[in-house]
């Protein structure tokens, strides 16, 4: 956790086929999805307006067309884990969770888990969290030992647990950086929430604050094609992450690299590890074989992935390449009465979007940002106690290249705050993504990105990220979307230089050189 908190044994076979099978699958599932035809003339006259963004855009990621009521919003941390619990009970064939961590003590879900493995002997789930945060409690009660007892319940065959470990802490660096703030050197931080053929992809973890008062984004999509996709890319990262076992150690769980494993650990061989790693992921992320998408009818689903950390150039991530082919659309002047909005509860968005941002010749655009009182760091001991101080100084640095931009009129930046964290009634804020209305369009958002990326510097060279792009003429999707803009602004306040030039929002010292000496020692905010 140091850039949260200082700025912020043979193995068995696989549940599911492996990488080496995945190729033929992500072929098969993409041509069904996005059958090729429609001439470009045909594109822009269905597309309208959205035609430069979906030429552009094809080229830059994998694809696949749905309809626009394919696509549920959810709206409160509630609703979303009511939704997950109902659909892991009544779920067939396959539960599969990507997630950072879940909850040491999340017995509710695991109890939930076991229901419906009992129930039905036809399902296998698969579990893939992040290796530092999920054993960081060890030997006390842990993620790990808290998921290793559904392997010993119902056996390898139906229970997977995968634990990805970053290459980039080792040696020295693992043995002594602490293990309360050693998160800055990469981690698995995709959200995804998978149940047979259905996918809610989100940027909440599963533990109790992100079920109750810690607000979030929510898309539950209705579509096996795009839950193919992002079973892929699971499977892909399981196939080079540490395998939990149970155990009657005290930790309660054992970590093995299987023999089966697509790569040599990260820990042993780095290099080959982020070579290995390569040659699983960039098909998955790239799309390799897929059919030219035809005319825009009516959603399109664009499949994002951010891995950089593990990948060798050229870097087949999609993400960024994405979102920035969008901004630097925007910033031509026909798209003058465009408008967007970007969140990001953790607002430090890299440098490259940052100048995108303030350049899109876009008006009425909106930034929404957590409050140092919604911030899950809020007078918390210790040096995670700086970052909430952190964050203001960068909205600050924003707001004030909005103003020395003349963007005063087209940019307002927003803190949402719900009472005060750790307080009764008090809520944090995590929400993040990109909504982006075309010019003259009323009903709402035509384009809106949703995921688990933090869009910062970080996100684009350590950690493991993954979201969608939704393009859509949908008229009924485009109200929901719009709808989110609305109610996530509900608890959001514009701020001014003024305001953050008074005395409580000052940053000290300590804040900005615990800053610096994370990006010294290699770290990432």
């Amino acid at each position: 956790m140091f850039a949260r908190s200082c700025c912020r044994c043979v193995g068995r076979a696989r549940l599911q086929t492996r990488p080496s099978q995945l190729s033929v699958a992500r072929a098969q599932a993409r041509h069904y999805a996005t059958p090729s035809g429609g001439a470009p003339t045909q594109a822009a006259s269905k597309a309208g307006i959205l035609a430069p963004f979906v030429n552009e855009l094809d080229k830059l990621a994998p694809s696949i067309d749905v309809r626009g009521e394919q696509v549920q919003i959810l709206r409160t941390p509630s609703e979303f884990y009511e939704t997950l619990k109902e659909r892991i009970r009544n779920a067939k064939s396959r539960i599969f969770l990507s997630t950072l961590y879940i909850g040491k003590s999340e017995r509710e879900l695991i109890e939930t888990l076991q229901e419906s493995l009992r129930r039905n002997p036809e399902v296998k789930l698969s579990i893939l969290t992040d290796c530092l945060r999920g054993t960081r409690e060890a030997p006390d009660p842990s993620c790990a030992s808290l998921l290793a007892p559904l392997v010993a319940e119902f056996g390898a065959e139906r229970v997977e647990i995968r634990m990805y470990h970053t290459p980039n802490l080792t040696g020295l660096r693992k043995k002594y950086i602490p293990k309360r703030i050693n998160e800055g050197w990469g981690l698995q931080h995709m959200k995804l929430y998978g149940v047979d053929d259905e996918i809610i992809m989100s940027g909440a973890n599963l533990s109790t604050d992100y079920f109750t008062n810690r607000q979030d984004r929510y898309h539950l999509f209705k579509s096996k094609q795009v839950t193919d996709h992002f079973w892929n890319i699971h499977n892909g990262v399981a196939s080079f992450s540490f395998l939990v076992t149970p155990s009657d150690e005290q930790a309660g769980f054992t970590l093995a690299w299987p023999a089966t494993n697509s790569t040599p650990s990260p820990l042993d061989d780095p290099q080959a590890f982020i070579k290995g790693a390569t040659s699983v992921l960039k098909p998955l992320l790239t799309g390799s074989n897929r059919s030219p998408p035809g005319a825009l009818d009516d959603t399109r689903v664009y499949l994002l992935g951010q891995m950089t950390q593990i990948n060798t150039k050229p870097d087949p991530a999609t993400e960024l390449p994405v979102i920035t082919s969008i901004l630097k659309r925007l910033a031509e002047p026909a798209y003058r009465e465009s408008s967007w909005t970007f969140t990001a509860g953790y607002f430090n968005p890299a440098p490259s979007l940052t100048k995108l941002l303030l350049n899109t010749a876009s008006t009425n655009n909106v930034v929404i940002t957590a409050s140092p009182e919604a911030n899950g760091f809020y007078k918390s001991p210790g040096v995670s106690g700086l970052l909430p101080d952190a964050y203001t100084l960068l909205a600050k640095r924003f707001v004030h290249a909005a103003h020395h931009g003349g963007r005063n009129s087209d940019i307002t930046l927003k803190e949402w705050r719900h009472g005060v964290v750790g307080q009764p009634g008090g809520w944090t804020y995590h929400a993040k993504g990109l909504w982006v209305a075309m010019p003259g369009d009323a009903a709402g958002p035509s384009m809106s990105v949703i995921g688990s990326s933090n869009y910062t510097k970080r996100s684009y060279s350590h950690d493991l990220e993954v979201g969608a792009l939704i393009v859509t003429q949908d008229q009924g999707l485009k109200e929901r979307l719009k709808g989110e803009q609305a109610w996530l602004q509900e608890h959001a306040t514009a701020m001014t230089r003024e305001d953050f030039s008074t005395n409580e929002r000052r940053v000290g010292l300590k804040v900005r050189i615990a800053m610096w000496i994370v990006s010294l020692v290699g770290g990432a905010l």
